[in-house]
């Protein structure tokens, strides 16, 4: 692991490239500009940035126009907003017609921290993920995100890009990012530990130290839920014991449920969860907040132990 990046950081940097190369690169944002570092490509493209204020359904609406329309939108505000609150308009304005908008949505999960359970997107995934057209794509680190960001813009339809609040490490020999190819980031075949976002990094750490106690933990980093890999799912959960998927999302309806319906249909084996169980977020510093609700790497290390 290498220096901590802000994801969003990355993603106001990889906009400001894009417009420089593409001048149908529109940019949209609902007041939070500064936040979700899309003010970065206002101050070099003014007139190619537009923000609607606290108004999240106008603002998809519109992309979908201005995407009919030949742009390559890319719209941003909070997950919660931007999943929940945007719905009707992300599902039948833009994914109908299957238009090229890019929704790349900050400050999901509960590491959003002391703004509380009304800002921590729980659930945005199983939201997204149900739509049909919508790719979703999850990165573990920054420069995962300038790849997600790169081949987002080079490919048709819409997409869902889920980025955090905090800064995360930047992890190394990740191999190759493809849309729809997960990334084996260990090799193991005593149990298989499938992961996204910052729960990878996480995972690593138990990997880590499950290897000390003799046990090989398979990693597997899956930034695409959907359209998902099942190729490296199924070979998984053939040649080990079990999986654990990790997420700092519901249990329902996320990775985990992705990852159950590939297995359920082809090669069951026994699939554990962590992540948020049945509960909303809560105020707190993000490191609290993941000892709580049990998404530490101590908490993955003893829950692979289960499986091993």
């Amino acid at each position: 692991m290498s220096e901590a990046l802000y994801q969003r950081d990355v993603y106001g940097k990889a906009l400001v490239e894009l417009g420089k190369t593409d001048k149908d690169v529109i940019v949209l944002d609902a007041d939070l500009s500064s936040s979700t570092r899309t003010g970065w490509f206002a101050k070099e493209f003014p007139d190619r940035f537009f923000n609607f204020g606290v108004a999240e359904q106008n603002m998809v609406a519109c992309a979908a126009g201005l995407a009919a329309s030949g742009k390559k939108v890319f719209l941003s505000t909070f997950a919660i907003f931007a999943s929940g609150r945007a719905w009707d308009q992300v599902r039948n304005s833009v994914c109908y017609s299957n238009l090229n908008v890019k929704i790349v949505a900050t400050h999901a999960g509960i590491t959003v921290g002391p703004d509380g359970a009304s800002h921590q997107a729980l659930e945005d995934i199983a939201l997204m993920r149900v739509i049909p057209n919508m790719s979703v794509i999850v990165p573990c680190d920054g420069p995962q995100t300038e790849e997600a960001i790169k081949a987002a813009a080079g490919a048709r339809g819409p997409f869902y890009i889920r980025l955090g609040r905090v800064k995360v490490p930047t992890l190394e020999n990740k191999g190759e990012f493809k849309i729809g190819k997960a990334q084996p980031l260990s090799e193991g075949n005593d149990l298989t530990i499938i992961a996204c976002g910052i729960m990878v990094n996480q995972a690593l750490i138990a990997v880590k130290n499950l290897s000390a106690k003799g046990i090989k933990a398979r990693l597997i980093n899956m930034h695409t839920i959907r359209p998902i890999d099942k190729d490296i799912i199924l070979k998984a959960a053939k040649e080990t014991r079990g999986i654990l998927v990790c997420e700092e999302h519901s249990v329902i309806g996320g990775l985990a449920s992705s990852v159950d319906e590939v297995v359920a249909e082809s090669c069951p084996v026994k699939v554990l969860r962590m992540g948020v169980k049945n509960r909303f977020g809560q105020s707190g510093e993000p490191d609290e907040l993941l000892k709580e609700y049990g998404l530490t790497a101590a908490d993955i290390e003893k829950t692979a132990q289960l499986l091993s």
